[in-house]
């Protein structure tokens, strides 16, 4: 199959599907990995340990891989994990969590939002004396919250790294990307100094967050490309926009000249960086699975008291196509078996809690 068809329905498959669960990620990213050693500690010996998670999730299987991720921890460390998801509706969020807070839970997880709008459910959260986690949320106040992210700077860096070492100082450059998004906004800081230390001259500058993030920017980096058909290589920090911009470059049929790099992975991303002349050659990654489950395994060390930092990073590869090829990797399951640092599991673990992912 050629990678324009390929990518194509690798892509609309994403924005059709994004309301179902798909079944390939996340049970080939959450088998069980290690078993307890010791019996669960106060106070999860006793009747499950009530949590909700408040989540704002887009489209895409790295967003169903990383629930998956949460659900199996929460259910081998006894607990009752309650999810709502906003899908992208700031206000539904505030309210789902309005609501978590007033339903007195032991704990709760808030996964991706927006400042101005969790900040102050946070606050009443802390000031009610229910114990929060968030994950990929920028917070102006973080008094008595666990705060957990992948390591944005080292993702943004590694595989900026590799853009630099392919195409060189001073290179044409792309950008797709979103403003008002924590991890996005932590990736643009990286990438506007590389910019700088690296003399990138950035011809074009567009992209969007959407709940069909991969189709919607497709005609944006299509009309860009259109304007800078001389482009090198383009940065896309996000897997849902690095397809999109994938595809508009196979439109163009760029794609012997154009080289795409993004950040996360998943089945349908290892997809398209593996179809033939794909110009997605490297990605950056943590994964999602094993970081859902790492969020939860924070929580739960806490409140055992057994989590000293109030700051947890995730540390991410850089996965390049060609180590993909010489690896023969296919999947998300062979691609822990080649780096199984993926796995997360020496990271916020005890002997009565292992990572399951």
């Amino acid at each position: 199959m050629s990678v324009l068809a390929l990518t194509a329905s690798a892509v609309l498959a994403l924005t059709g599907c994004a309301q179902s669960s798909t079944a390939g990620p996340s049970e080939s990213s959450t088998a069980a990995a290690a078993v307890a050693t010791a019996p669960l500690p106060a106070p999860f010996d006793g009747d499950p340990v009530s949590v909700a998670l408040v989540r704002q999730s887009g489209a895409g299987d790295y967003f169903e891989a990383w629930g998956a991720g949460a659900k199996a921890q929460a259910k081998a460390a006894n607990i009752d994990l309650t999810i709502t998801d906003a899908r992208n509706d700031n206000a539904k969020q505030a309210s789902d969590l309005e609501q978590a807070i007033a339903s007195k839970p032991d704990a709760i997880i808030v996964d991706h939002g927006q400042t101005d709008t969790l900040q102050p459910l946070i606050t009443q959260a802390v000031d009610a004396g229910i114990p929060v986690v968030v994950y990929d949320l920028a917070l102006t106040d973080v008094t008595g919250v666990i705060t957990t992210s992948q390591s944005d700077e080292s993702m943004a860096s590694g595989v900026l790294d590799q853009l630099i070492d392919d195409v060189g100082e001073g290179a044409k450059v792309g950008y797709v990307s979103a403003t008002g998004f924590a991890a996005l906004d932590r990736r643009a800081v990286v990438w506007n100094q590389y910019v700088t230390d690296h003399n990138l001259d950035v011809v074009f500058s567009t992209g969007k967050v959407s709940e069909s993030t991969a189709s919607d920017n497709i005609p944006l980096v299509d009309a860009a490309l259109k304007q800078n058909p001389d482009v090198q290589a383009i940065f896309a920090p996000y897997d849902e926009i690095t397809k999109g911009a994938v595809q508009a470059v196979i439109q163009n049929n760029l794609q012997s000249s154009v080289k795409v790099y993004g950040i996360d992975i998943s089945n349908a991303d290892l997809e398209v960086i593996n179809a033939a002349d794909s110009p997605w050659v490297a990605t950056s990654a943590t994964d999602p699975a094993a970081v859902g489950a790492a969020v939860v395994r924070s929580l739960a060390l806490s409140l055992a008291g057994q989590l000293e930092a109030t700051d947890v990073q995730f540390p991410a590869i850089v996965i390049t196509q060609d180590f993909l090829a010489t690896n023969s990797v296919q999947n998300v399951t062979a691609l822990r078996d080649a780096e199984p640092s993926l796995t997360l599991d020496t990271t916020v673990v005890a002997d009565w809690l292992p990572a399951t992912s």
